[in-house]
């Protein structure tokens, strides 16, 4: 049985913040504006890229969708709201402040992807417990 180590769940974050930024971000370098940019004159460079993020968000919507559950992603959601509600109560950041906020945003989405991502590794590291679908080794 393979567990997570912390390094694990950073990759995970890592890359889901990777994939989340690259997709879009408040800056003019994202995949939304280039692909703006380039609609007339749509390039197999931009096509690829594009499918290339969404088969990746694929992996990642549905590895959350089933290792964190409909209850899970509204308490993950719920926890990342109060996240930024705490943040934006003291002061940390200017609530008109909107890039500050979306890169806030962004960073806390990549979180919840990284949770998806990892929640079926915790959950059996901590409670000894596997997934259904889990099919590791058997005997």
């Amino acid at each position: 049985m393979k567990v997570i180590s912390f390094s694990g769940v950073g990759t995970r974050f890592a890359i889901a913040l990777c994939l989340v930024c690259l997709t879009w971000n408040p800056s003019a370098y994202n995949y939304v504006n280039w692909a703006r940019a380039s609609y007339s004159e749509l390039t197999p460079v931009v096509f690829f890229v594009g499918l290339v993020l969404l088969i990746a968000w694929v992996i990642f919507l549905r590895a959350t969708a089933r290792s964190l559950g409909p209850v899970g992603i509204v308490l993950a959601a719920a926890l990342a709201g109060t996240i930024l509600w705490l943040i934006l109560d003291y002061g940390l950041v200017d609530p008109a402040n909107r890039t500050t906020l979306t890169w806030i945003v962004l960073v806390l989405f990549s979180a919840i992807l990284a949770a998806g991502m990892s929640w079926s590794h915790l959950r059996r590291r901590w409670s000894g417990q596997a997934d259904v679908d889990d099919v590791d080794e058997v005997g």
